[in-house]
């Protein structure tokens, strides 16, 4: 099978495939998150472009690894961005948006903290409790940058592993 250029638009099966996600889900997010606006062609057939993936990849990461709900979710979105979501998807520390060409438009770089106490999960996706960060400990910008890139670098294992089972 040949392998699609980055640059090329994805249909829902093949986004549903890299996301390791059913397509009903992504149907959906669309349901759900506004901003999920993928292009449709004729017969409904939905085409996803590569901003469109960052950004499912961004949701996908808070809901399912951080434990937000969907309703979390989307008051990121209001108040953070979409490229800020976007960036999360695509592993990158929220920092470098700052010096990102396309930045365009004035970006809050600050974390998002869980938006009310009502979002924030008691517990992890497994059952277990969740345990809160030690009080006036906060990870500095170098800790980030190498969580940042650990998870770069787990994606792209990930990414080898999927082409691997092709």
């Amino acid at each position: 099978m040949l392998e699609k250029s980055p640059d090329a638009f994805r249909t829902i099966s093949e986004a549903a495939e890299e996301l390791d996600l059913p397509q009903h889900v992504l149907r959906f997010w669309e349901t759900r998150f506004a901003t999920i606006k993928p292009l449709k062609r004729g017969g409904g057939r939905r085409y996803y472009r590569p901003e469109d993936v960052l950004l499912l990849k961004g949701i996908r990461h808070l809901l399912y690894d951080r434990g937000f709900t969907i309703k979390g979710v989307q008051r990121i979105l209001k108040e953070q961005g979409v490229k800020y979501v976007a960036a999360v998807g695509e592993g990158r520390p929220v920092e470098s948006l700052a010096d990102a060409p396309e930045a365009d438009e004035p970006l809050e770089l600050a974390p998002p903290a869980f938006p009310s106490p009502d979002d924030e999960p008691q517990t992890s996706r497994f059952g277990f409790p969740k345990r809160s960060a030690p009080a006036g400990k906060s990870l500095t910008a170098a800790d980030r940058e190498k969580l940042a890139e650990v998870l770069r670098e787990l994606l792209d294992c990930k990414r080898i592993l999927e082409r691997s089972r092709e």
